[in-house]
């Protein structure tokens, strides 16, 4: 995934795509709760697409003029 891909997409789709990953983020805690050994790898790889997307959602709130924080 590819900050990119992610400007390019709507503020609904970014909503489903970080439901989607918190899902995957959710799965991998579980496998390696219950002693299946996910790779080591996918757990960054997640948490920094997690990242990136909420990075880009914030980016697409101020730039909507939305952004005050008060």
């Amino acid at each position: 995934m590819d900050a990119k891909e992610l400007r390019s997409k709507s503020a609904a789709e970014l909503t489903d795509e970080l439901l989607k990953l918190r899902k995957e983020q959710f799965a991998l805690r579980m496998q390696r709760a219950t002693g299946q050994a996910p790779k080591p790898d996918q757990f960054t790889k997640v948490r920094r697409n997690i990242a990136r997307l909420k990075t880009v959602q914030r980016e697409q709130q101020i730039a909507a003029g939305s952004g005050s924080k008060k």
